[in-house]
């Protein structure tokens, strides 16, 4: 019994040390199902509601299940500099010439009477500090997203995922954001600078991964080590 109760803490202890970090992405990266559409009275073969578009417009994303190209141009770079530094020194001197009221002999004995200084404080606080933050990423690549919802005011929500596989090693690419029709260009295409509330993500699974991820028991003690 003792051996089962050892074996599942180790079994919980392994748990709590493998779990994964949550991922940034929070929409979804599918569209979602279209509705089966009412049919509606033919207004002829030349105009209809859900499908006009201009005779030199070029065919881009606008309606859910849509693709659209995302060109990845992020560069991203941080400097922060801070220095601080605070000196403080004071200092107190007292002394007496004897015969302070209301003050005991043998208190009073301890003061000079020669007018030197009998109490002497002094104390000095000085802190200085320094601090530097250098940060500088760079993300660029390509993934086509679909468009899984309309907002009211014809903004799109897109969103999308590629997996590549070479070698046992897995590396996924998630992509989700708002993006406004305007600012898709020739080609359908829109760079990741252009689209609100942008989620990039990017994981690799495999022996790479492994191999640049610490080990469960070395976290462990990083955990618990007060130093």
């Amino acid at each position: 019994m003792m051996r089962l109760a050892v074996t599942a803490m180790i079994a919980v202890l392994l748990a709590a040390c493998s779990t994964t970090p949550p991922s940034v992405v929070t929409l979804p990266t599918t569209a979602r199902p279209v509705q089966p559409v009412v049919a509606s009275i033919n207004n002829g073969s030349i105009f209809q509601p859900n499908s006009s578009r201009l005779l030199f417009e070029e065919r881009v994303a606008r309606n859910i299940g849509d693709l659209l190209n995302i060109t990845i141009e992020e560069n991203l770079s941080a400097v922060n500099t801070s220095n601080s530094s605070s000196n403080k020194a004071g200092s107190l001197d007292y002394s007496t010439t004897g015969n302070i009221p209301l003050v005991p002999w043998d208190i009073e004995k301890y003061f000079s009477r020669e007018g030197a200084a009998a109490v002497k404080l002094a104390g000095t606080n000085k802190f200085e500090g320094k601090g530097a933050t250098n940060s500088t990423n760079t993300f660029k690549g390509t993934i086509s997203v679909t468009v899984t919802d309309l907002l009211a005011n014809g903004n799109l929500i897109v969103g999308g995922e590629k997996q590549v596989a070479v070698n046992n090693q897995i590396n996924t690419l998630r992509f989700t954001g708002v993006v406004n029709p305007l600012d898709i260009k020739a080609g359908n295409t829109i760079s990741s600078n252009k689209v609100a509330d942008a989620r990039i993500e990017q994981l690799g699974v495999g022996s790479m991964a492994d191999a640049n991820t610490i080990g469960w028991l070395q976290r462990f003690f990083l955990n618990v080590m007060p130093f």
